[in-house]
């Protein structure tokens, strides 16, 4: 299979939520231009992100909405149960920690790490925060399949370099900075400022276009 961008796997999510919905409304089929708006992209879009995985759907009919739900589920890999651990036990990590929708996921959070002793062996619902500095020894043990950085942006590459040795191939960091790790793993980036710096972006866009045409209309 060739190299699948990051867009199309987001969208494959996104897809995958609206399915869901759909099939918990008792829908059967759903069409590709239903995907796509709710996807914001086009159905020849839709069509061309679910090509890379096999052929699925027919014209005029749609798609079945429960095994197209269950194709996505496979190639996203939600079959299976992921061991998942989070460095970082500030607010951020604790968020996530408790975030329920992971578990429904099939995404196990399964230990917490920190340096801060005051936060060293406290309780959160059936996890202790762990000691960071035995983690390599814990990874050895468990072998997780993902690990989230939670932890600020100067401590982020020294963390990630112990996971890599440790084993770690999956790396999901919500650090302010970005992380440089060997080409065999895997390193998604959720950096908020940026999102927001986004967001200021369409805003102040809108506003610009939309006083540009204000000045159209007036020197009409």
């Amino acid at each position: 299979m060739k190299r699948i961008a990051e867009s199309t796997v987001r969208r494959l999510s996104i897809y995958l939520r609206f399915l869901e919905e759909s099939e918990n409304r008792g829908l059967a089929t759903i069409s590709s231009q239903e995907l796509a708006r709710r996807g914001g992209t086009t159905s020849a879009q839709v069509r061309k992100d679910l090509s890379f995985f096999g052929s699925f759907g027919k014209r005029g009919l749609g798609y079945s909405v429960p095994e197209l739900s269950a194709s996505l589920r496979d190639i996203l890999g939600l079959r299976r149960t992921w061991n998942v651990i989070i460095v970082g036990a500030g607010k951020i990590g604790t968020a996530l920690a408790q975030y329920r929708g992971f578990r429904q996921r099939g995404f196990i959070v399964s230990a917490v790490y920190d340096r801060d002793p005051r936060k060293i062996g406290t309780v959160w619902e059936s996890l202790t925060v762990r000691d960071v500095a035995g983690i390599e020894k814990d990874i050895d043990a468990a072998a997780p399949d993902i690990a989230v950085l939670a932890v600020p942006g100067e401590e982020a590459q020294g963390i990630a370099n112990r996971l890599v040795k440790a084993g770690v191939k999956a790396i999901l960091s919500f650090a302010p900075t970005q992380i440089h790790t060997p080409a065999d793993v895997t390193v998604r980036s959720v950096n908020m400022a940026m999102e927001l710096e986004g967001l200021s972006f369409a805003l102040t866009s809108r506003d610009r276009n939309g006083a540009e045409d204000g000045l159209d209309s007036a020197s009409r």
